[in-house]
């Protein structure tokens, strides 16, 4: 198994690609504790995996907010005795332009998913020093690769998550620490379900769906368990020499 005695924290974990990525690594060996803000789905979710036998536990906070942060990291070693993985997959999505957009949506929308990758990889890269060396994964998206209508804030957070990628791997390498980043195009999780009932208008979610679906070469929308597999190879010893790298698993929306 490629996880085994790996100690993982993924954030986001009681849901969609999260739920995914943390059930590939129970599989594979791993240890984990589950960050996320909704505390009641995480700690349902740890009680089942636990009465399967799995080593894991429920954290609960916010990314965005640098106590939750610090606090879920000190509780995920606590548990774990260690870090040598942290998948940064907690997100949201917010619809509107740079002039529809409220204010309160544009900041919630940055302060998620950008300030939550770094404040959370600020706490868990001084673990992954004591282990030795680790792996991180950012999960960002093809919308911070290209533009998707209404979705500036989103794409904007996005983006930044790449380049952070990007600079972490080279601040941390010397030390044993590959920074990789998976950018999914749309995938079977309730995030997309939220999006598609904001964006439908006159149409129906499932039309919406579909029209996300009809953009990709493979004329499907993915579910979860594929991009976990993304996210566990890259945090795996099978990726050894890849850090800096953005994997696009997108089912070719990017290659038309």
């Amino acid at each position: 198994m490629r996880f085994l005695n790996k100690r993982a924290l993924v954030t986001g974990g009681a849901s969609g690609i999260g739920r995914a990525v943390v059930e590939r690594f129970i599989a594979e060996g791993a240890a984990v504790a589950i960050a996320d803000l909704e505390g009641e789905a995480a700690r349902t979710f740890t009680d089942a995996l636990r009465a399967r036998g799995a080593r894991v536990v429920a954290v609960v906070g916010d990314v965005s907010r640098i106590e939750d942060a610090e606090r879920m990291v000190a509780e995920a070693v606590a548990f774990l005795g260690g870090l040598d993985i942290l998948i940064n997959n907690a997100g949201i999505e917010t619809v509107g332009s740079v002039t529809t957009a409220r204010d309160d949506e544009w900041e919630r929308q940055i302060a998620v998913n950008l300030h939550g990758v770094y404040r959370m990889s600020r706490f868990a890269i001084p673990e992954l020093i004591r282990a030795g060396g680790g792996a991180i994964v950012n999960v960002a998206s093809i919308g911070g690769l290209v533009a998707v209508r209404e979705f500036s804030a989103y794409g904007a957070s996005k983006a930044a998550v790449i380049q952070l990628t990007r600079s972490m791997a080279a601040d941390y390498a010397e030390y044993g620490i590959r920074v990789n980043c998976v950018c999914p195009g749309p995938v079977d999780t309730p995030l997309l379900e939220r999006a598609c009932r904001r964006v439908c208008g006159e149409r129906s979610p499932h039309e919406v769906r579909q029209m996300y679906a009809d953009l990709t070469l493979l004329k499907r929308i993915a579910q979860p368990e594929e991009i976990a597999r993304c996210i566990a190879f890259l945090a795996s010893d099978e990726a050894s020499y890849v850090t800096g790298a953005v994997l696009v698993a997108d089912g070719g929306f990017t290659a038309q």
